[in-house]
């Protein structure tokens, strides 16, 4: 079945433009969207949730697991990008791009290091699909809850072909994640231990109106 990757719920800092701290919770309006989303998956059948060890990931996972009854493991590198001394800083008062490729924040981590760590963590997420959710008679998904940045990394780098890429990128190249946006990953076996990977759904957030949410397809994921 598929792999769900999920965007946490709006936080102060994303309202209120300000680099964040991991334990920034959810917003009102978050916590809401974090409603939406787990009644949209509320009939999916999860198995399992992996989320970041971020408090606005576990606030989003948890209202999932609520609804939908799947285990919930935090799993440390599906953290956002650190920035390090930049933390707490209103993006009003920089003067630089803290997201130039260059760029290293103090304490935090480079573009490398960042990209080295969501390609470890990319690495578990297809063994423990491979493990657990790669047989036929397996009809369960597995997701993912976790930050832009992480999103964009995956998606930018290693699961939308050029394509894909040119028709949803802006025109600095990026795919834009909304809050609680779902992106549907189907893995493909093709070889002993070596998938490929289709994007069924990109960054969906039909779920902040119900009435729109597209379904479950059992042979395709969500």
């Amino acid at each position: 079945m598929a792999i769900l990757l999920i965007r946490h719920g709006e936080t102060p800092g994303n309202r209120d433009r300000i680099i964040q701290f991991p334990g920034t919770p959810l917003s009102e309006r978050g916590l809401a969207q974090a409603a939406r989303l787990a009644d949209r998956l509320a009939s999916e059948p999860i198995g399992e949730i992996w989320v970041s060890d971020h408090a606005r990931a576990q606030m989003t996972a948890a209202a999932v697991e609520h609804s939908t009854g799947a285990p919930l493991r935090v799993v440390a590198d599906l953290a956002e990008r650190s920035l390090g001394v930049l933390r707490g800083t209103p993006y009003s008062e920089l003067d630089f791009d803290p997201f130039a490729r260059g760029y290293v924040p103090p304490a935090g981590e480079s573009w490398e290091v960042f990209h080295d760590r969501v390609d470890r963590v990319w690495a578990r997420i297809e063994r423990n699909w491979l493990e657990h959710f790669s047989s036929e008679s397996e009809a369960r998904h597995f997701a993912v809850v976790t930050h832009g940045l992480v999103l964009r990394s995956l998606l930018e780098r290693k699961l939308l072909s050029e394509e894909d890429l040119a028709t949803h990128a802006n025109e600095q190249g990026q795919v834009a994640i909304a809050n609680t946006a779902v992106s549907i990953v189907e893995p493909v076996c093709v070889g002993p231990d070596a998938l490929e990977h289709r994007v069924e759904l990109l960054a969906c957030t039909a779920h902040l109106d119900l009435e729109t949410a597209p379904r479950a397809n059992p042979n395709v994921g969500m």
